[in-house]
Formats: C-alpha cells, sequence, structure tokens
C-alpha cells in the first residue's frame, strides 16, 4: 500500500470535480429544456412576433340592420432593446405633436411593472393608440428613423345610430384584472366594458393571430421567418343579432327626450325585447376614442345619472298597473269572480279613498277600466282573510306568503336568472317576516298592508319587469324570459304561472275597457285594438310618476310595452301616449299622429336632462 497521505484526497477532489460537472449539466438541461427564458431571449434577438389583431363582431337588429361596426385605427408601439443612444426623441415627439413631458411620462408607466406586468424590453409595448390616420402620417413618412418603433394597425367601435347606447354598451382598454383572469388579454388590448359588448364580449372579439418574421444582427426586418410556417391567422368576432327593432327604439328616445325614464317593448310570444330605453342617454360616439375616459367621467358625474340603466335597475311602485296582477291572483285564490260585487263611495271610500266617482257597485272588468281603489283593497283583504281569518295567525300568514308566490311567479320581486340582461334590479315584493319585523308578530293584519292592494307601499318593480308583466297577461299566463339575443334558443326559459288561463279574459277585457272608455281612451287607435293600464306611483322625493303597460293587438298580443316617465304625474298623460305610439311604430310601420309625436317628443318635464 501506498503511503500517501494525500492519496485518499483523491477521492474527494474527483467527487468534487464530477459535482461541478454535474451542476452543469443540470443548469444547462434547466435552462435549455425547462425554462424557456433563455430561448425566448435568444429568439427575441432574431425574431418579432406581431400580433394581429381580429376584426370584432358586428351588431345589428332584428331586421337586419347594421347598428355596430368597425373603422380603422392605428397604435404605435416600441421595442426598448431596439432604441439605441442615437434615437431622435425630439423629432419622435414633433411627429406625433407630444411633449418631451408627455414622452417621458408614457415611457415611465410602459416600465412600471406595478402597471405593466409584462413589461419586457424585447417585446413590443403599446406607447399610444386609438389614433387615426391621419395622426400618424407624418410618422408614417419618417418610421425608418426610430428603430424600435412600429405602427399596428387596430380597429375602433362605430354607430349608425345615435340610440340604443345602454343596450349595446361600449369597449375600453382591459385593466389588470381583466388581464389576470383571462390570458387572452394584455396590456393595450380592447374589451367589451357594458352591455351586450360585454355580456357576448367573448363572442364578439374573435381570436388574434401572430406574424413571425426575422431580422438581422442590426436589428433589420428581414420578412417572414420560415415562409409563415409559424404565422397564425387572426379569426374576425362572430356577428351578434339582436332583438331589437332600432327604429322602435329611436322613436321611443325621441319621445322620452326632455324626460327622466324609461320605455320597454317586448315580443309576448318569444320573450324579445323589442326597445329597452333609459333617459337620460349618450351618444354611443362619445365613449369611443381617445376622449372615452374624459367622457366617461362627465357622464359619471351627472346628477341625472345617465349611465344608470333605469329601464332594468330603476325599481318603482307599480301604482295601478299592479291591479291588474292583484285581480289574477285573487281569483286564482277564489278571493273573487268575474261577477263579484264591491261598493265604491269614490273620494269619500275609506279605508283606502277612490279618486273618482263612476258608480256603484262594481264588477271587476269595470273596476278595472276605472281604476277603483276601493274594489281592490276589498278583493285583497278578502282574499288574506278568507274563511273568516282575520286576524293575524299563522293561517293569516299562510294566506299572505300564498299571495306572495303568487305576485312572484310574475317575474316580480326577483331578477330574471336565465337572461342576458346584466345589470337588474330585483324590485320587491315584501316578505311576512319583514313585516313581523316592523309591527311584530302579531301587530299587522289586512288592513295595515292594504296599500299594497293597489301596488303602493314596499312593492317595487323595474320597467322589465312591468313591461313582461304586460306580456305574462297578453300570453294567458306564462312568459319567455325576455332577452336581446336574436339567435339564443330562450324558448326553453318559459315560466308558467300557477294561475288558470280562464281568469286572463276579465282582465284582459277590463285592459280593453280601459283604451276605450277609461284613462287611455284619448290614446286609443280604431284600427288596433289596445289594452292598457295607466297607473300613478307615488314618490316621496317629489311629484308623481307616471306609468302605463299595455299590449296590442288584443286578439295576438304582438308587442307588449311599460312606459315610465319620472315626476311626471298622471300615467295617463304622458306614459299612455308614448306607449301607444310604440305600439302604433310596430304594429303598422310609422305613427300617424303627428301632432301627438311633435307635442309629446317636444316636451321637456325636466330643464336638467341633455343628451350627450
Amino acid at each position: 500500500m501506498i503511503n500517501d497521505k494525500y492519496y485518499r484526497r483523491r477521492y474527494v477532489i474527483s467527487g468534487i470535480a464530477v459535482g461541478v460537472v454535474l451542476v452543469y449539466i443540470i443548469r444547462l438541461f434547466y435552462l435549455q429544456v425547462i425554462d424557456q427564458s433563455t430561448k425566448d431571449q435568444a429568439d427575441n434577438n432574431a425574431l418579432v412576433k406581431q400580433t394581429i389583431y381580429p376584426s370584432r363582431g358586428l351588431i345589428y337588429d332584428r331586421n337586419g340592420e347594421l347598428l355596430v361596426f368597425n373603422q380603422p385605427i392605428y397604435e404605435i408601439t416600441m421595442t426598448m432593446r431596439d432604441m439605441d443612444k442615437e434615437w431622435d426623441t425630439v423629432g419622435f415627439c414633433r411627429c406625433l405633436e407630444i411633449s418631451r413631458a408627455e414622452f417621458d411620462e408614457r415611457l415611465a408607466e410602459i416600465k412600471d411593472k406595478r402597471k405593466n406586468r409584462g413589461y419586457s424590453r424585447w417585446t413590443p409595448q403599446v406607447f399610444m393608440s386609438q389614433l387615426k390616420k391621419e395622426d400618424i402620417a407624418t410618422l408614417q413618412e419618417s418610421l425608418f428613423l426610430y428603430p424600435g418603433i412600429h405602427i399596428q394597425k387596430r380597429t375602433l367601435r362605430d354607430y349608425t345610430y345615435n340610440a340604443a347606447a345602454h343596450v349595446l354598451g361600449s369597449v375600453g382598454e382591459v385593466n389588470q384584472n381583466d388581464i389576470d383572469r383571462d390570458d387572452y388579454y394584455t396590456r393595450g388590448d380592447y374589451s367589451g366594458r357594458d352591455g351586450l359588448e360585454r355580456t357576448y364580449e367573448r363572442q364578439l372579439r374573435g381570436e388574434k393571430g401572430v406574424e413571425v418574421l426575422m431580422r438581422d444582427s442590426r436589428g433589420r426586418m428581414q420578412g417572414s421567418y420560415q415562409n409563415g410556417e409559424l404565422d397564425r391567422t387572426a379569426v374576425a368576432g362572430t356577428d351578434l343579432y339582436t332583438t331589437l327593432d332600432i327604429r322602435l327604439q329611436m322613436l321611443a328616445e325621441e319621445l322620452l327626450a326632455g324626460k327622466i325614464g324609461s320605455a320597454v317593448a317586448i315580443e309576448p310570444q318569444t320573450g324579445e325585447i323589442l326597445a329597452l330605453v333609459s333617459n337620460p342617454a349618450w351618444n354611443p360616439k362619445v365613449l369611443v376614442g381617445k376622449e372615452r375616459s374624459k367622457n366617461y367621467n362627465t357622464l359619471l358625474q351627472d346628477k341625472t345619472k345617465p349611465l344608470m340603466n333605469r329601464a332594468t335597475q330603476a325599481m318603482y311602485p307599480p301604482g295601478s298597473t299592479f291591479k291588474t296582477i292583484q285581480a289574477l291572483v285573487c281569483l286564482q285564490e277564489d278571493a273573487i269572480t268575474p261577477q263579484t260585487l264591491y261598493p265604491c263611495s269614490g273620494p269619500g271610500s275609506t279605508p283606502i279613498k277612490c279618486t273618482h266617482h263612476h258608480g256603484s257597485p262594481v264588477a271587476l272588468d269595470r273596476a278595472i277600466e276605472q281604476s277603483c281603489n276601493p274594489y281592490f283593497w276589498a278583493a285583497f283583504r278578502d282574499m288574506l282573510q278568507k274563511n273568516g281569518y282575520g286576524d293575524n295567525n299563522e293561517t293569516f300568514k299562510k294566506r299572505y306568503e300564498l299571495w306572495r308566490e303568487d305576485v312572484m311567479s310574475f317575474g316580480m320581486g326577483q331578477k330574471f336568472t336565465d337572461t342576458d340582461i346584466t345589470d337588474q334590479a330585483a324590485g320587491n315584493i315584501p316578505t311576512s317576516q319583514y313585516f313581523d319585523k316592523c309591527f311584530g308578530k302579531t301587530g299587522w293584519k289586512a288592513i295595515t298592508i292594504r296599500s299594497l292592494s293597489i301596488g303602493q307601499g314596499e312593492i317595487l318593480a323595474t320597467p322589465l319587469q312591468l313591461a313582461n308583466q304586460a306580456a305574462t297577461i297578453a300570453n294567458d299566463g306564462y312568459y319567455i324570459s325576455p332577452h336581446l339575443n336574436k339567435n339564443d334558443s330562450m324558448r326553453i326559459h318559459r315560466h308558467n304561472l300557477a294561475i288558470d288561463k280562464r281568469h286572463f279574459e276579465v282582465v284582459k277585457d277590463g285592459m280593453h275597457r280601459v283604451m276605450v272608455f277609461g284613462t287611455g281612451r284619448h290614446f286609443a287607435i280604431d284600427s288596433l285594438h289596445m289594452a292598457g293600464k295607466t297607473g300613478t306611483a307615488q314618490n316621496s322625493h317629489g311629484r308623481d310618476h307616471a306609468i302605463f303597460i299595455g299590449f296590442a293587438p288584443v286578439e295576438n298580443p304582438q308587442i307588449a310595452v311599460a312606459v315610465v316617465v319620472e315626476n311626471a304625474g298622471f300615467g295617463a298623460t304622458w306614459a299612455a301616449p308614448i306607449a301607444s305610439m310604440m305600439m302604433e311604430q310596430y304594429l303598422t310601420g310609422e305613427v300617424k299622429r303627428k301632432d301627438l309625436r311633435n307635442r309629446i317628443g317636444n316636451a321637456v318635464l325636466n330643464e336638467s336632462v341633455k343628451k350627450w
């Protein structure tokens, strides 16, 4: 044996050498196989991946009228790695007519990884966006002077009509939350921010493409890489056909000009929304392009709340329009029959007075025609106290909850969940637990909640719900959830009421009498058999709201309408004529009552209302 004190150390040294080699091998394997960042960095030295943005899907109305289309715009991107020290910043700013301070501010924002998590010196970053052709003309001529700068073609939304802003929605730049939720988006991308643009974003946006370009060692583009084998063609978004009738929509917006309110029209048999109007509104063009953010903030600060979609989000006591539901529920629960008579002493009636004298006693059809408050209070009382249960006990509360369930079956007191309509309010049909809390478990009776009998008190409904109520009555007891996509198969979304079909005839007859003998008679058309019900909703903050619901023609309903005009007083004065002209327009193709159209459309009930 060799007696060398260093002899055994050779194993240690050999082991260290082997370990170092293994570390290098593992590291190289990680860098080349597992970690793609170095490969991507190397590729980025030679390759440029340019995103090809798809055209967004177009939006049409039910008759094929083009509502939303695209116009070309441009954005400027910069790749920091390619911007050498000799880069002419002053000349670049002069081309775009921006200041050096604005340039530095934009550059700092791009490099701020808190705001721009996708920042890399090797990939194109958006410097300016939503530019028109004239904005980039000077830069385009001298682009060769600015290495690292590219001009990317995009599209921007444009609109055929100054209408339907709440329904159509708008497109804006994505934020970091959008990017985190969906890896489709990167900084500078656009998406639907509200309305149909948001609801059908995935359908409308399409699929991005990519073009891979090769450059030499000096950064000069050499054309397509591998003859375009790695390129991917952009796929345009799918067009959307809506249920809207744009002519009807524009008429309703015209008639609501100068007023705060809303109008909803539905095709009863299909649940297709023909018009969905909220006023104040704005020209959809103002939320497009570089001025979008500024204009949005202006709308947001407007005291009349134009950004609120009153058709789906505002809640009102339905007033006398609710009497049609009250009648059907009381008929179904055997509290009354069509022949049941109740006395009315006009304004002298108690505990709820009538608004006028119309003869006494009255049966159901004439009670609807004359909007007799005492009749519907008596019917409501007898429904809750059926079989003598007048005191507040468990049977009484069960009767109340039965009444509430029947009312809610019309779509009241809840959102439509199986629909493409976003931003809905639920309305309110109070529970017995609510009254227990307000008055104590034994502290309330029918007379305590008598205001519910005529659509006042705690009852709240949206205009969308009111239009659906009219459609449900027109259909003799069912509705298809209101919706906006014409191609959507919604017929399976049918909701059948637990109210016998036989009860609807007398209610529809009473609503027809409203348009012949009652409060709607001044706005009826001889050639169209209309059914309707006016309402005046009490408003603790000012003048009462005017409401109307109706449908036509009575024998084969094709359109159901609800109109609410805030602080306008009686429903017959403002809401009824608007609804009547909407029905005329849809069923005949024009409004022949020109004087009425001009009078209503030119009337300004609120001086602060304007259309942006």
